[in-house]
């Protein structure tokens, strides 16, 4: 009973960590059109979280240690919820903005939070990573794909669907107002059945070790990759001659692999171990998409491609900081650096393929070069190795 509930937490919180930034990307020309938002504005509804979840994921060490990390995890679920639902009475630019703002500190802090909670309270911590990467992608999916009826449903208001999102923040606090009644009030304080703590008082990120920024530039280039197609592979469809309707279907089915993918990855490389192999796999599949992405083949099977490999890389990238560990306040703290890192690189992933864009007038030479980075990425991942080093992290 107490799994199943742990589960479901989980599952909740994770669910909540994307909806509030893919939700506005299908209504962004409505937005802009009601609020007055240049172009360059409006991106920043969705480029804001992600650069927060690059500069405030190293806060979600201190808060861990200050509050617990279950009472902070509530804390920024409500602050997700408040900010999304806020944006029911958005009327002017600057508000939209500040609810992207806070909603990303919340998720910025959560992510980091979520590694260590799995680290402390599951047997096999690796395999459960398959739950929180999967909630994630179907977050996404379900803020992308239903943003449009929900707006349909409020009598064409943009405001109620974008705020609807809130009601799965309120959810998960319901499962999460437990955990919060039992976390320990202090540091100090030992959780019965939990691995054993680090001293709290001089955990800090791991900066100083070699094998820290090895994970964290592996998690840079992953989601840099990511964040890239999520932003142009539909246009990068439409310049091959297909229509809006198809690009958009393509770029759904790109998100529906991942649903899988990212669930059953983990569970394998748990089993299975030999991670380097999973890793270097699904970075070739992710190679083999970018090839095929420049060449006469059609982009059905393009995106299977791309999907199963941008499905697997990201629960492995989440897996590390947890497999290289050996506590609850470790896990979080290096996966604290490898998401801070790793997402200030990634924002830069969509304004790379759109500047070479611009610059070659054509979308094969951004092409050659994100699969450049996946071949670097497939370097690191060769020195990233099976082992699973314990990192000293507190000194």
């Amino acid at each position: 009973m107490r799994f199943a509930f742990l589960i479901t937490a989980l599952f909740l919180a994770s669910l909540n960590l994307r909806p509030v930034i893919t939700s506005v990307s299908p209504l962004l020309g409505t937005i802009q059109e009601a609020l007055g938002m240049s172009g360059s504005s409006a991106s920043l509804l969705t480029s804001l979280p992600v650069l927060c979840m690059g500069f405030f994921a190293p806060a979600a060490v201190k808060l861990g240690i200050r509050w617990g990390i279950e009472r902070a995890i509530a804390y920024c679920l409500l602050l997700i919820g408040l900010a999304t639902a806020a944006r029911y009475f958005v009327t002017s630019e600057w508000l939209m903005l500040i609810t992207a703002f806070l909603a990303g500190i919340g998720i910025a802090i959560i992510g980091p939070l979520l590694s260590g909670f799995i680290k402390g309270n599951f047997a096999n911590p690796s395999a459960i990573v398959g739950v929180y990467s999967m909630a994630m992608v179907l977050g996404a999916a379900l803020g992308s794909a239903f943003s449009v009826p929900l707006q349909n449903i409020f009598n064409h208001s943009w405001q109620a669907s974008v705020a609807s999102w809130s009601v799965l923040a309120f959810l998960a606090l319901c499962f999460w107002w437990r955990p919060v009644r039992k976390s320990p009030k202090s540091p100090e304080s030992a959780v019965p059945g939990t691995l054993p703590k680090s001293n709290s008082n001089s955990l800090k990120l791991p900066l100083s070790n070699k094998r820290s920024w090895l994970l964290t530039c592996f998690f840079g280039l992953m989601a840099f990759i990511f964040y890239s197609l999520t932003a142009w592979l539909a246009p990068m469809v439409q310049a091959m001659g297909y229509g809006k309707q198809t690009a958009g279907m393509i770029l759904t089915l790109f998100t529906a692999v991942q649903m899988p993918v990212s669930l059953v990855i983990p569970i394998l490389v748990s089993r299975f171990q030999r991670r380097m192999l999973w890793l270097i796999g699904c970075s070739a599949m992710e190679l083999i998409g970018l090839i095929l992405l420049q060449l006469p083949v059609t982009p059905w099977l393009t995106c299977i491609f791309l999907g199963i490999g941008a499905g697997g890389l990201f629960p492995m990238a989440l897996m590390l900081p947890i497999d290289e560990t050996s506590n609850t306040e470790e896990a979080s703290a290096l996966s604290a650096m490898t998401q801070s890192g790793g997402y200030i690189f990634a924002a830069l992933g969509p304004f790379f393929v759109g500047f070479i864009h611009d610059y070659a007038g054509s979308f094969p030479p951004a092409l050659i070069g994100m699969s450049i980075l996946v071949a670097i990425m497939i370097l690191i991942q060769f020195k990233i190795g099976n082992k699973k080093s314990k990192l000293v992290q507190s000194e």
